[in-house]
């Protein structure tokens, strides 16, 4: 009883009572057709990060059963979690298993962070589990120790000829020459600790990981339409939650009187 009423203390907030107490977000319905639902949290104040937890653990839950009981298995339209600033939100129950099963069913999750650190210090030995279960990994610069130390692993090494010449002088000057086949790191930690900005590293399973330009999202045709091409298509939220039906002349509606004294 202790533990469950630290748990649910949280729900003593009217606010959140409030918001908890219905249901509009039909998270079931997100592999039926082609939909966008964006999940926004502080990231400075953690206080509510839970909810968000709460929130994907009930997606995934509802989705796996879905494409199970209805598809067959598989959901029609692919859904994909693009979770920025993971190690901001709060563990994810069970993560580690998630991400080995939803895969299956249509279902993919990215994991956004900083450092690889920080994914273990949310989810300890299972982190490693977590991102063994990742078909994908993509570097885009840094310098945690960590994560440098595991892609350095991760790169390989290459293969170098090395030549040594060697002088003697004496009576009679003689010289020497080695030739060595020596390994070397792909990519030292100093080197990817100082990669150049508009460079990624991309590994994909089953093929070599590789270096590549990042993309340039101005080029992308669709730029036009974002805040940072035109602050004009900034969405704002606060006028869309004031917004009010509006009736147009010709819209045909039905009309209900209500007689409020009447219920009382």
């Amino acid at each position: 009883m202790v533990s469950c009423g630290a748990r649910l203390a949280v729900f003593d907030i009217a606010e959140l009572r409030e918001v908890t107490a219905y249901d509009e977000l039909e998270l079931d319905t997100l592999g039926d057709r082609r939909t966008a639902l964006f999940l926004i949290m502080s990231d400075t104040d953690d206080s509510f990060n839970f909810l968000i937890s709460m929130c994907y653990t009930q997606l995934f839950n509802l989705l796996c059963e879905k494409a199970d009981d209805v598809y067959g298995g598989r959901l029609p339209v692919h859904v994909r979690c693009l979770i920025d600033e993971c190690a901001n939100i709060g563990q994810i129950p069970k993560l580690e298993k998630l991400v080995a099963t939803i895969r299956s069913r249509e279902i993919s999750a990215c994991l956004v962070l900083q450092a690889q650190s920080q994914l273990k210090a949310i989810y300890k030995d299972n982190a490693d589990t977590i991102i063994g279960n990742m078909d994908t990994s993509i570097f885009l610069g840094g310098k945690e120790p960590t994560t440098l130390k595991e892609l350095e692993a991760v790169l390989g090494k290459e293969t170098i000829d090395t030549y040594n010449t060697g002088e003697s002088r004496g009576r009679e000057t003689s010289h020497s020459l080695n030739y060595q086949k020596l390994g070397k790191a792909l990519m030292s930690q100093d080197e990817l600790a100082v990669m150049d900005g508009s460079k990624c590293i991309l590994q994909l399973r089953g093929v070599r990981p590789f270096l590549s330009d990042k993309y340039d999202i101005t080029q992308h045709p669709n730029y036009k339409y974002t805040a940072d091409a035109d602050p004009k298509n900034a969405f704002d939220i606060e006028g869309y939650l004031k917004a009010r039906l509006k009736l147009k002349p010709n819209q045909v509606c039905d009309v209900y009187e209500i007689d409020a004294a009447a219920n009382d």
